[in-house]
């Protein structure tokens, strides 16, 4: 695979082009935004730091998807933030719109490429993306528990005090307060993690996860990029390798963990068709119920998106 493009070139797109491009993995990046000049200023600047951090992934700005054309893997996050006296549903129609927008004009000049989703409501904006390119299920993959597990492992790295590289752990459900993070198979260095901490401790480190994009946007008074991008930039490289490895990722299930026909996020292969494999982990009665409560508050905003007859 050799081209990869990034819709939106604000904070968080612009993380994905330039980390993806230190990676060195692909010939192209196109970074695409309503405002062409502010693509282009982004992408130029990712190019000239190229002679530097020694990397020759191309990076392009533009505001024409004929740009994209040949794009086999393209990166949405492209949308808006909530705004204040914005309900949940107009968020949800904004950023649906621009993603079945920009997942339509894609197409125009792609074939069959692989999206990755970005945009917020997370699980709902990769619906819109599966319903508007008529694409596999496999071929579309929201980007969520590889950022959520990130956050759990720094803070446990912060805890701890070890290196955050050794900290291995699986989340599951959606995208926000309702997400399962999974304590029994968290591991530092191959030592699961209840052995190293107290329950008291790590269920604040949980609780601090749930909400941890809602502390920085109080903190900066925006949501996060770094680590959003770098996360997008993470599944686009294991897909463009095709290694086989499994992170937690938003994906259409048909049964798997008693949920169907919608998305929310559980641990999966990665590869160059896209999902390889859906793991399917031996849950306990606890784990299931909370996954069981996310996975109906998923389904509830779904159900206002689909009423809103947009696809």
């Amino acid at each position: 695979m050799s081209k990869v493009t990034v819709v939106g070139a604000g904070n968080v797109g612009a993380t994905v082009a330039n980390v993806l491009a230190h990676k060195d993995i692909v010939n192209e990046v196109v970074l695409v935004d309503i405002k062409g000049d502010f693509a282009k200023g982004k992408a130029l600047d990712s190019w000239q730091q190229a002679p530097i951090d020694y990397y020759s992934t191309k990076l392009t700005g533009t505001s024409d998807y004929k740009d994209t054309k040949g794009s086999d893997i393209v990166v949405i996050t492209a949308g808006i933030p909530r705004k204040p006296g914005m309900s949940r549903d107009d968020l949800i129609a904004t950023n649906a719109k621009i993603v079945v927008s920009v997942t339509k004009s894609i197409l125009k000049y792609s074939k069959n490429p692989i999206f990755i989703i970005v945009s917020n409501p997370l699980d709902v904006m990769s619906y819109a993306c599966l319903k508007a390119s008529k694409s596999k299920p496999s071929r579309v993959i929201g980007m969520a528990g590889i950022l959520d597990t990130a956050r759990y492992r720094a803070f446990l790295a912060t805890e701890l005090e070890v290196s955050p590289k050794d900290i291995q752990a699986v989340l599951m459900g959606g995208h926000g307060d309702t997400m399962v993070p999974l304590p029994r198979f968290t591991t530092v260095a191959g030592i699961p993690v209840t052995d190293m901490i107290t329950k008291s401790k790590l269920n604040k480190i949980v609780e601090r996860t749930k909400k941890g994009g809602g502390e920085l946007v109080k903190l900066m008074g925006t949501s996060a990029w770094y680590a959003p991008g770098a996360a997008a930039a993470q599944m686009v490289e294991s897909i463009v390798k095709d290694d086989g490895r499994i992170f937690p990722c938003s994906v259409w299930l048909e049964g798997e963990y008693g949920v169907k026909n919608m998305f929310l996020g559980v641990p999966v292969q990665l590869g160059k068709e896209g999902i390889k494999k859906i793991i399917k982990l031996k849950l306990n009665t606890d784990e299931k119920k909370l996954l069981k409560v996310s996975a109906k508050a998923v389904n509830a905003v779904i159900a206002s998106f689909k009423k809103m007859k947009l696809v």
